[in-house]
């Protein structure tokens, strides 16, 4: 006899789950018995081989706004909710292609949504940005604080939210939106760890500078901050995964939709990283002052209490030596070929 959908284990559909936040937020869920799905067109991760428990875990190659392969998998799996991270993601990138992120991150999370709801799965918890806030009038940076995004990618993020808000009220959809600060951090005991393409997160930048023998850019150093260099609040991406199970466990036990900022509600600043740094790896980096980037506010803090409150969640690796540490560990994964300037795993 055919077992009906309803009766199936209920399952957890993670989009982008294989890439670096979502990876390690896949990987919680396995740790704490949540049956998941990666959907993920590994186009930032074509050689993941994280070290999970595979009986709580299906992986699928698939576009999130291929409605086809959506309907595929909530006809065959009890889909109970989704964790969205997919889409575009580099700031820069959305100023020079715009189309590219409104295309990837608004029309395909409308697809995805749509085909949720025609099956009645309405729990999602949404990867947003502190983008959303823009240039900070205040800080700390409070969840009630103007939303005036900057750049595309931060418009389309507020869109997203916009549009979860708005479903929420015509479809009963229960939402959690998560405004992450800076994540840093890998788990290389699981084979997980940072690798975008290209880099622009600041602390494998510097990484690749001292392993690569590279210059560092350090845009602009006369910011009205202690040191003249932009201050950030560091989160190791295992306490932003935590937090995604947390957001989990609150829409299944039937609270309310709400919205919660990520971070450490500490700032480090450049400089104090690149010192950090060089003292963990006996080393001098090679630095270049360069010009201010448009539009880098000078300092970016999370007020990350409401979260702390309502979730219960609270940050425990987001020191930055262990979190500098641990992304020491992840390089012992990779051989450095210098003829093509390029890492490679060690497999």
């Amino acid at each position: 006899m055919q077992t009906n959908i309803q009766d199936k284990q209920e399952v957890t559909l993670v989009i982008g789950g294989a890439g670096y936040i979502g990876s390690h937020t896949v990987l919680y869920l396995n740790q704490n018995n949540i049956k998941t799905i990666i959907l993920d067109n590994f186009s930032q991760k074509q050689n993941f081989k994280p070290r999970f428990n595979s009986n709580n875990l299906e992986t699928i190659t698939g576009d999130y706004g291929n409605t086809k392969i959506l309907e595929n998998i909530f006809n065959k799996y009890n889909i109970n909710s989704i964790l969205h991270f997919a889409g575009a993601t580099e700031v820069g990138l959305s100023v020079i292609d715009p189309i590219r992120f409104y295309e990837n991150n608004i029309s395909n999370s409308i697809k995805l949504i749509k085909t949720a709801l025609n099956y009645n799965i309405k729990k999602i918890i949404f990867s947003s940005t502190c983008a959303v806030y823009g240039i900070p009038e205040d800080i700390p940076i409070t969840e009630t604080h103007s939303k005036k995004p900057i750049s595309p990618y931060g418009k389309t993020k507020l869109m997203i939210e916009n549009l979860l808000q708005d479903c929420a009220s015509a479809y009963n959809l229960k939402y959690i939106i998560l405004r992450y600060f800076n994540a840093a951090g890998a788990m290389p005991e699981y084979n997980l760890y940072e690798q975008h393409n290209p880099e622009t997160h600041l602390i494998p930048l510097l990484f690749n500078a001292v392993y690569q023998d590279k210059i560092f850019n350090l845009y602009g150093n006369n910011y009205n901050t202690k040191d003249g260099t932009c201050v950030r609040d560091y989160l190791h991406v295992y306490d932003l995964a935590s937090a995604h199970y947390l957001a989990l466990e609150h829409l299944n036990n039937h609270n309310n939709s709400n919205i919660f900022n990520l971070g450490t509600g500490h700032g480090y600043s450049v400089q104090e990283i690149i010192n950090s740094l060089e003292k963990i790896l006996n080393t001098k980096i090679k630095i270049y002052i360069a010009d201010r980037r448009a539009g880098d506010p000078a300092v970016l803090i999370a007020d990350a209490s409401k979260a702390k409150n309502i979730l219960k969640w609270a940050p425990k690796y987001s020191n930055l030596e262990y979190l500098l540490n641990s992304v020491k560990a992840s390089y012992k994964l990779f051989n450095f070929d210098s003829n093509k300037n390029k890492y490679y795993q060690k497999y």
